[in-house]
């Protein structure tokens, strides 16, 4: 039973590497004041812009309370208020059909990525459902796997840096990171740093509120990171400045790759592909090597091109050079999320799905629902969970025939009428008067406007969940601090109800959440994992987040001791020798630019970047008032030069275009960019814009080298004033 309390602890649940520990008071059951939980040790007591005002997202008047029917044309959003006995009805029923017709269950796609990051409410009785009934499996792709295979191909696992030793760094580099927007409680780490006599360096072809902030600001050309590093490999190798006892001793491949940088990588040859000087592409190389403990925060933005995965995989090589990770505030951060052991196939149970059964790439979704996407789309997957950020993503076969059209969508956790590529033509599928789309949502999105049914969902305030990270060490409780406002219900409920419906083993289904939370923890095992040894629900409900139970300092890689084939940190990856790919690190460009289609940038000759804004994460947030006034409207960021080449002037509308589709935004015209890139912050709803659009209308489908990311940074366009 609920009861008022002077603070109730909470986790912020959004797809933020910060994760973090919140209090609510509640006064006569209603949540009055939401603020950060100094107590925890990373967040320590702050909160981002956005999450200050999530109790704005829950108690806004536009909130889904009660469960809709569409009673007008798809995309229109005109519903009905129906009862959940109904709706839940009407969604077995249309289940029962579509699996026993002849296409079967794989007709039916589940669609959800992180809307929630908890644990049970973002991957436990949804998967099991899914899997039970033999749906077709989603590969969650959209954020991060390009980066997490090459990393993985380089490292061995997700690991990294632990994040609260980066206050002793001297040397610290944000490589495709906005830290202080998209990362900020590791900012604030940084630049106690800095205080300590470190300098901060971003490397980032847009001058982000990181940028402004940093002492070094480099601004290279889209997707040519991995060209960068290996320029900074072939000086160090070539004036001496690498860690000679660690290369022999913790690392395989080095001659090889020696070889490469000095014959192909030379300064002057990085210096034309990134558009740096050479000048100061030696002294980054000088600089990283001789300031010691030096790290690299390495993000998720430079991936988002074809040749991502190499890219952060050729990054990821740098601290083994200089023997960075004998120290434990050096080395790289890409994400702390393998460090978790949670009992991820004791939630998800996917050997309940039948052997066979197909993967559908969710990047890929506007190939999934046109019916016009090739095998790549659709690869078999041996029973497996679920990919997401978390795990290595290995690389699959595409031999096998895309199967049955889509016929039943349930979207939970997401918007991908919004934020999936290729917009258009997902919007499109989700036209198809012959595909029945559910969607669990505590808003009416863009996604909503297309459903058959809506169901409405609970908020972090109103359920129960358990949290990991991929920002810092520490495992958390959620607990419920209001009752569901409506008849809002959560994830599980949802799928408990559902199976039920369907008759569906009770011992699977009729479970409660904190039952499944000390599965996750493996409390009902024999032993837990050391790192998780002592963390309990009891534990995280008496007496607060807990860290992870690992050595301190935290030096995974002092003594070698990767979790690669070799042990050793892999120049020369074995398991890509093994795949028959190039086994070495090498610069793959990104699939448009000017250089790998000239006749296409002839036409389209800017690059598109559509980074989070600082005001959204995603596209959550975007229906909270005070923050999409704050955001003000669509803007889009592009150089003086370019400007004046179209006869753009600073606030002018201007449209953004190429042959997939086009939106408007307002011209801010500065040196935040380098000639020839220009930056849409994001990511709106469309139907609240004034064209009806975001920058998803001009991206694409293609995916990543590795992983099968999505390439939203792989974009040609053409800008011109429209007013």
């Amino acid at each position: 039973m609920l009861c008022d309390a002077a603070a109730h602890r909470l986790v912020c649940p959004l797809d933020c590497p910060d994760t973090c520990s919140m209090l609510v008071d509640v006064k006569d059951g209603r949540a009055s004041r939401l603020r950060g939980d100094p107590a925890h040790p990373f967040t320590q007591g702050f909160l981002c812009h956005k999450v200050s005002h999530y109790l704005e997202r829950v108690y806004n008047p536009n909130r889904v309370l009660h469960p809709l029917r569409r009673i007008g044309p798809k995309g229109s959003g005109q519903f009905e208020r129906i009862d959940w006995d109904t709706a839940l009805d009407l969604i077995t029923a249309k289940f029962r059909e579509v699996i026993a017709s002849p296409e079967g269950p794989q007709a039916i796609l589940p669609y959800s990525y992180c809307g929630t990051m908890g644990r049970i409410q973002s991957e436990s009785l949804d998967r099991r459902f899914f899997h039970r009934i033999g749906a077709s499996m989603l590969d969650r792709t959209i954020c991060a796997t390009a980066g997490v295979a090459g990393y993985s191909y380089t490292i061995g696992g997700r690991i990294g840096t632990d994040p609260e030793a980066i206050d002793d760094s001297r040397y610290i580099i944000n490589w495709g990171s906005n830290t202080a927007v998209t990362n900020s409680h590791l900012w604030v780490r940084m630049v106690a740093a800095r205080k300590r006599g470190a300098k901060i360096v971003t490397i980032d072809p847009y001058r982000s509120r990181t940028a402004e902030r940093s002492d070094w600001h480099l601004m290279p050309r889209v997707g040519t990171d991995a060209a960068l590093a290996l320029g900074i490999m072939h000086v160090m190798f070539r004036d001496g400045l690498t860690d000679a006892d660690y290369l022999t001793r913790y690392c395989h491949g080095t001659d090889a790759l020696r070889d490469r940088v000095l014959t192909q990588y030379a300064v002057d040859v990085v210096a034309k592909i990134t558009g740096l000087t050479a000048v100061d592409i030696e002294r980054l190389a000088h600089e990283y090597a001789a300031t010691k403990p030096a790290v690299i925060r390495v993000n998720y933005g430079l991936q988002r091109h074809y040749g991502g995965g190499m890219a952060v995989r050729t990054i990821a090589c740098l601290p083994a050079l200089i023997g960075a990770w004998r120290d434990p505030s050096g080395g790289i951060l890409l994400t702390t999320s393998g460090l978790f052991p949670i009992n991820t196939a004791g939630l998800q149970r996917p050997l309940l799905s039948p052997p066979g059964t197909r993967t559908i790439n969710m990047s890929r979704l506007a190939d999934a629902l046109c019916a016009t996407g090739s095998a790549s789309v659709f690869p078999m997957n041996p029973s497996a969970p679920d990919r997401q950020e978390k795990t290595l993503a290995e690389p699959v076969a595409h031999s096998e025939p895309p199967g049955p059209p889509v016929r039943l969508l349930f979207v939970y956790n997401s918007n991908p009428a919004a934020i999936a590529p290729d917009s258009v033509r997902v919007q499109q599928g989700l036209m198809r008067d012959d595909l029945f789309t559910v969607v669990h949502e505590q808003f009416l999105t863009d996604t909503t406007d297309y459903a058959d049914i809506v169901l409405p969902a609970t908020t972090q305030l109103e359920h129960i969940d358990l949290h990991t990270t991929y920002g810092h060490h520490y495992v958390q409780l959620n607990e419920p601090a209001i009752a569901p406002l409506g008849e809002a219900r959560c994830n599980t409920d949802v799928f408990r109800q559902l199976a039920s419906r369907l008759g569906l083993e009770p011992e699977l289904f009729a479970v409660t959440d904190e039952q499944l939370a000390r599965e996750a923890l493996w409390e009902t095992a024999p032993e837990q994992p050391s790192a998780l040894r002592g963390i309990t629900v009891d534990v995280l409900r008496n007496e607060g987040p807990q860290r992870l139970r690992l050595p301190r300092p935290f030096v995974p890689f002092a003594n070698g001791n990767f979790p690669t084939p070799t042990g050793k940190c892999e120049f020369f990856s074995t398991k890509l020798a093994e795949q028959g790919e190039d086994p070495l690190p090498w610069y793959v460009p990104p699939a448009e630019s000017i250089d790998s289609q000239p006749e296409l940038a002839a036409r389209f000759p800017l690059q598109l970047l559509s980074p989070p804004s600082p005001h959204f994460l995603n596209s959550t947030f975007v229906e909270t008032e005070t923050l999409r006034k704050s955001a003000g409207e669509p803007t889009l960021e592009i150089h003086p030069d370019d400007a004046e080449e179209r006869e753009i002037i600073d606030g002018q509308r201007v449209r953004i275009r190429n042959d997939r589709g086009s939106f408007h935004a307002r011209a801010m015209v500065g040196e935040t960019v380098r000639p020839g890139v220009v930056v849409a912050p994001g990511i709106w709803w469309h139907k609240l814009t004034d064209d009806v659009g975001n920058a998803n209308l001009t991206t694409s489908s293609r995916t990543t080298d590795w992983g099968g990311g999505a390439t939203f940074f792989d974009n040609l366009v053409e800008v011109e004033a429209v007013g």
